[in-house]
């Protein structure tokens, strides 16, 4: 089983991270792949005023770091996985990695946003459940 675990380093993404390397796949090995998004769109006019590839690696920064817990987490569960780190629009690349990865299955943590914050702007979980045709799990 193939699981797609995005994570942007919170504690409600470590819990799904942790909760898709406890899961029984019931079929066969369960390999683990970790995304992290970040969304780069309002560090576009930073870019005239920073030198060359300064955003790329503050963003390359951002991204270990929301990935280190959850690869200790599955070192440490001696869960097989990889990583994958892209920027755009979070909900998305989430999408568009789960279509094109070939994955049975998407866990990601749910924010605990007010309802009526939700109803104006949508969480990044909404949008990926209304877009996605894979199964998602979502963890609090």
């Amino acid at each position: 089983m193939r699981i797609l675990v995005p994570t942007d380093g919170s504690a409600c993404a470590l819990r799904a991270v942790k909760y898709a390397a406890k899961m029984d796949s019931g079929q066969g090995e369960k390999f683990i792949t970790l995304l992290t998004v970040h969304d780069d769109a309002g560090l576009a006019h930073v870019r005239k005023y920073v030198p060359k590839g300064t955003v790329a690696n503050y963003i390359r920064e951002l991204n270990d770091l929301a990935l280190l817990s959850a690869r200790e987490a599955l070192d440490k569960a001696g869960v097989a996985h990889d990583m994958i780190m892209k920027t755009g629009h979070v909900a998305e690349e989430i999408v568009k990695i789960g279509k094109s990865g070939k994955f049975d299955l998407i866990v990601m943590g749910a924010k605990g946003r007010s309802k009526f914050g939700d109803l104006l702007v949508g969480s990044v979980a909404q949008n990926v459940i209304s877009v996605t045709k894979l199964p998602v799990t979502l963890i609090k």
